[in-house]
């Protein structure tokens, strides 16, 4: 038997109904704020990542998937979704001069060690926009993300860490220093920091070793390098984040894997999935759009992380609905198959919403009435010889004492329709 491909999973019907409510509430808000989806590939070219994300990240240097074609150009599969959203709008002319606000979803490819909450394959959603520099859209993007765990129910298990990197020219003139003062003591870090010494020097502010971090407490602040317009912009937010009642942690040490971040960075994070603590991570990136061709253009973004927001929503909601039915119907002869199906037709049109099984395959009723309950349905309807042609019973199978009534097929539905 062939197997799944280590990194990657199924998420099966017994799971799906969680990650359903998940992605659907997500998307609701995202266009409630009046974000508009864009489609992406799942390949692109390797440079687009290599220019976008920098090449001396980990993503580049460690995690890509990447293949040669046929023509023998570089593909790689996505490894995160805001190189290919710029690339797509630049592509199609809808940053020149306009402004954007849009969101993507979908899978992600990371050849990264698989562990709980971390997979080789995962889903994001992103919400990037365009054409915009001010704290505004920095703190809209905040308080969408707010919304989304106040409308998960998980709002109580995240919280909020900010930061500023400042300007390019700002970040540029920290991560010197920083090397300046960690060079002198790189055989005290931890491999990885040794590492990331030479190639991307700011990811060792991340490090979680205690002796990396010891060291840290005397190397150079990355606010004492941010010029006084990065200052005023990362003020700003924060007063709006306080008066949308938004909580937040200032945390110095948040910089951001990737290279093209700069001001305003941020991250939700959790205390309950162990070392997996980031579900949704974003900041400001005003110099991507023209390192990758296009015009210089403010932009701001944030991605979540899916698979792990889904594990929160089970922490706070160990009890959800994951029956695949809200009615069974039941057929007890084969001639009023028909009429069975017509009127599951007629109850999903009135409530596209409501999920209705019809039984297949026969069998006597008392074995239809324990599917109808194994389904988790809260409704079975019987339809048969002994009912009338413009009537059905109905039978609530979660309370015994509503018991079963014969009843016409429109007020039927009317009952069905208050599950």
């Amino acid at each position: 038997m062939v197997k799944a491909v280590r990194g990657m999973r199924d998420i099966l019907p017994a799971n799906s109904e969680r990650w359903w409510q998940v992605e659907s509430t997500v998307l609701q808000t995202l266009r409630s704020y009046s974000y508009a989806e864009v489609r992406l590939p799942l390949l692109e070219y390797t440079e687009l990542f290599a220019r976008g994300v920098g090449e001396a990240t980990d993503i580049i240097e460690k995690e890509m998937y990447s293949l040669a074609d046929r023509d023998g150009d570089s593909l790689s599969l996505r490894p995160e979704g805001t190189a290919s959203c710029v690339r797509a709008l630049e592509e199609h002319g809808l940053l020149y001069n306009q402004t954007q606000r849009v969101f993507y979803s979908g899978p992600m490819f990371r050849y990264e060690k698989p562990q709980k909450g971390r997979y080789r394959q995962f889903s994001q959603i992103g919400a990037e926009a365009f054409g915009f520099s001010g704290p505004d859209l920095d703190a809209e993007l905040i308080a969408l993300g707010h919304t989304c765990w106040r409308r998960l129910g998980i709002n109580d298990r995240v919280h909020l860490q900010l930061n500023t990197l400042g300007s390019s020219a700002a970040r540029a003139a920290f991560r010197q220093a920083l090397l300046d003062y960690l060079q002198p003591h790189a055989e005290a870090l931890d491999p990885d920091s040794q590492r990331r010494l030479q190639t991307n020097p700011l990811r060792i502010l991340d490090s979680k070793n205690a002796a990396t971090q010891a060291l840290l407490k005397d190397a150079p602040r990355l606010l004492d390098f941010v010029d006084a317009e990065g200052l005023d912009h990362f003020d700003a937010l924060q007063v709006l984040l306080r008066q949308l009642n938004i909580p937040f942690q200032l945390n110095p040490n948040l910089v951001r894997g990737l290279d093209y971040y700069t001001h305003t960075v941020f991250e939700w994070v959790t205390d309950d999935l162990g070392a997996q603590g980031a579900v949704c991570a974003g900041g400001r990136y005003d110099g991507l759009v023209e390192r990758l061709g296009g015009r210089a253009t403010p932009a701001v973004g944030f991605a979540i992380g899916v698979d792990r927001i889904v594990l929160l929503h089970e922490l706070a909601h160990a009890e959800t609905r994951d029956n695949p039915a809200d009615v069974y119907v039941c057929v007890t002869e084969a001639d009023v198959l028909g009429a069975a199906m017509r009127f599951a037709e007629q109850l999903r049109e009135t409530s596209p919403a409501l999920r209705v099984r019809v039984h297949m395959g026969g069998g006597q009723l008392k074995k239809q009435f324990k599917r109808a309950d194994a389904s988790g349905a809260t409704w079975a309807v019987l339809c048969g010889a002994q009912t009338q042609e413009d009537e059905v019973v109905i039978k609530h199978l979660r309370n015994a004492a509503v018991g079963q009534q014969q009843l016409p097929i429109a007020e039927a539905i009317r009952q069905l329709l208050q599950i």
